[in-house]
């Protein structure tokens, strides 16, 4: 007689027969969840409650935790992220692609805006759009991937540059005249825009707020809304600017367009490590 195999077959995921798990590891699911919610190390009694069980349930999963190295305990008894949890998010952070990872909330802010969004990063020449995704009504704009911004006329330049060293931001404000919309190029050119009180204001006025707007510029009768995304180490990876006519863009920083963007770049920056008061101010 042949014998059985004792193997149970792979069961796999349907619309109507989700796989069964293993209910002790979602009330762990949940208790990690939990602390990662707050932010900080929590204490049993306040780890428990913020996961919604009894401490006495809580206790157990928490002991395994500690032997796994996914937690850690400190000298005050609060719980915080272990040795193997920090291996693992490094791991994380090493497989994501900022560009990539972004694209879902260019859809979603499109869609939620009716407006387009444009997605830039840090280039070899300055602010540079590498996506762009348009709404139902396009802009008749120049602008398309591969575009280098400004940092003294245009929303996104700004907000790279609100965040630059100095000295990074003067290499890049002498070649400014080659940008989109760029500054005239002149030979103090780098000296006066860094000098210049009211650029200097306004840059401070972006790391204060976490956003940016241009009305009816650097093209008249297109207004932009840019904000910052973050990085594990507190430096900006990304921007995002929703962009659209000037009648129709609400540039509010408390306008429901501000508002989802600023959403959007927050759950980004979250997504990449970014831990609140992590980015520090340019030296």
């Amino acid at each position: 007689m042949p014998k059985s195999d004792p193997t149970p077959p792979v069961q796999t995921d349907t619309a109507d027969k989700p796989q069964r798990g293993i209910q002790a590891l979602d009330a762990t699911g949940e208790l990690l969840a939990a602390l990662v919610a707050a932010g900080e190390p929590l204490a049993l009694r306040a780890l428990a409650a913020a996961a919604g069980m009894p401490s006495a349930k809580a206790f157990p999963h928490l002991v395994s935790l500690l032997k796994t190295g996914l937690l850690e305990r400190d000298e005050a008894g609060r719980y915080g992220a272990g040795p193997l949890s920090l291996e693992l998010g490094l791991l994380g952070l090493a497989r994501l692609s900022p560009v990539r990872e972004a694209d879902a909330e260019l859809v979603g802010l499109a869609a939620a805006t009716g407006m387009s969004v444009a997605l830039a990063v840090q280039g070899p020449l300055g602010p540079t759009v590498v996506r762009l995704e348009e709404s139902t009504r396009p802009l008749h704009v120049s602008l398309r991937p591969g575009t280098v911004m400004s940092i003294v006329n245009t929303a996104i330049g700004r907000v790279f540059a609100a965040w630059f060293d100095d000295d990074v931001r003067a290499a890049l404000l002498a070649q400014d005249g080659l940008r989109l919309a760029g500054a005239t190029p002149s030979a103090n050119t780098a000296n006066a825009a860094n000098a210049n009180a009211a650029y200097v204001e306004r840059l401070a006025a972006i790391r204060a707020q976490g956003l940016d707007t241009a009305l009816d510029k650097p093209i008249p009768g297109i207004s932009t809304v840019a904000a910052p995304v973050f990085d594990h180490t507190g430096s900006v990876c990304l921007v995002l600017a929703l962009m659209g006519p000037s009648g129709h863009l609400d540039t509010g920083r408390d306008g429901a367009c501000a508002s989802l963007l600023m959403a959007a770049a927050e759950r980004l920056s979250r997504r990449f490590g970014y831990v609140a008061g992590a980015a520090a101010a340019p030296l």
